[in-house]
């Protein structure tokens, strides 16, 4: 058996591209959850342009970027599994050990690095998709179809029936979660995968647009909606009802954001562009666990013990600029990012040929 890593002429660059936008999504939400806050720590400054940054990120960041990301873990595994199935590999195991080695890693950063960590969740979560690889196309997003709608009756049930401080009964308040939504991603991944969505996007422009045309209607209602309960006074009624419309919001919003990305990117020019972004794609895994590291050194060298929103785009500017320079230096040379590497080794047992 022979494998070795997606070659250039195989990668698909959009992905990349939307991979490393995500990638920093995910940091502007992480940087200021990289301090532990205690009870009687001081809290962030939400006065003036902190309050307006802050909202922005409610309404047009949280839970999309790790939805984009859960998207694309659902593309990577069916390309993984459909390439190790072309070379007569027994996919399931293989991937499998790949996902006990993405837990590993994720065990890891949760423990030494951050506590925020995403990387055990997809590796537990990621044992879901196995099920599904054999259906057809429109199978699975029957399926998601199915999933989604038992998740927002959920989430709208826990938001109308119980009160901010009840807690729902388990099962309701799992199918509500995120968790549910990650999953959903994975699945809608799988399916655009499958179905040939993301690797022939000019044949399926006409899909793309009926998607953002629809979700366009949807993001502007939710956006409005949570910027309008941000801009109310905190309570805990406020929080709840704005956590829960984020939560209801975020895959319709973050279908907008696929859909207007694969549509734009199908431009080679922006494509060209963009291409540093995408280096930081190509090296995500090794990335998101750098943002972390230097995420943690910078604010430990400035002494801080709370982030604002303000401190913490800047930040996430500079951790970012960082990463597309060094993602940038390390492909001219190398095919793969250094953890991307050692996960592909504990995956294969040997180096890639």
């Amino acid at each position: 058996m022979k494998s070795q890593p997606i070659t250039k002429k195989d990668r698909i660059i959009s992905l990349d591209i939307i991979r490393g936008i995500a990638l920093f999504g995910i940091l502007l939400i992480n940087v200021p959850a990289f301090i532990i806050m205690m009870e009687n720590s001081p809290q962030p400054d939400m006065s003036g342009f902190n309050g307006i940054l802050h909202a922005l990120v409610e309404a047009f960041i949280e839970k999309k970027f790790f939805s984009i990301f859960s998207f694309l873990f659902g593309v990577g595994f069916y390309i993984f599994v459909s390439r190790a199935e072309e070379r007569g590999d027994r996919y399931y195991l293989r991937y499998v050990r790949r996902l006990l080695a993405l837990l590993l890693f994720g065990i890891i950063n949760a423990l030494f690095i951050f506590w925020g960590d995403i990387l055990h969740i997809y590796a537990l979560f990621g044992f879901v998709l196995l099920p599904f690889y054999k259906l057809k196309p429109k199978n699975i997003l029957l399926s998601v179809g199915l999933i989604a709608f038992a998740h927002w009756v959920a989430r709208i049930v826990c938001m109308t029936v119980f009160s901010p401080t009840a807690k729902p009964p388990a099962l309701l308040d799992f199918i509500a979660s995120d968790s549910l939504t990650i999953i959903i991603m994975f699945l809608l991944g799988l399916y655009a995968a499958k179905s040939g969505l993301v690797r022939n996007v000019s044949q399926h422009l006409r899909t793309f647009k009926i998607t953002r045309s629809i979700t366009f209607v949807l993001f502007v209602i939710f956006a409005g909606i949570i910027l309008w309960i941000t801009s109310k006074p905190e309570t805990d009624t406020t929080i709840f009802y704005q956590k829960s419309f984020i939560s209801l919001g975020a895959i319709p919003m973050t279908l907008f954001y696929l859909s207007t990305l694969f549509i734009l990117l199908e431009n080679k020019a922006l494509q060209n562009t963009l291409r540093p972004i995408g280096h930081v794609g190509q090296m995500a895994f090794t990335n998101y666990i750098g943002q972390a590291l230097l995420g943690r050194v910078i604010i430990s060298f400035m002494g801080l013990e709370v982030i604002s929103p303000l401190p913490a785009l800047i930040i996430s500017l500079v951790i970012y600029a960082i990463e597309v320079m060094i993602s940038t230096l390390w492909l001219r040379k190398y095919k793969q990012g250094p953890l991307e590497w050692l996960w592909r080794r504990m995956t294969y047992g040997k180096p890639s040929v």
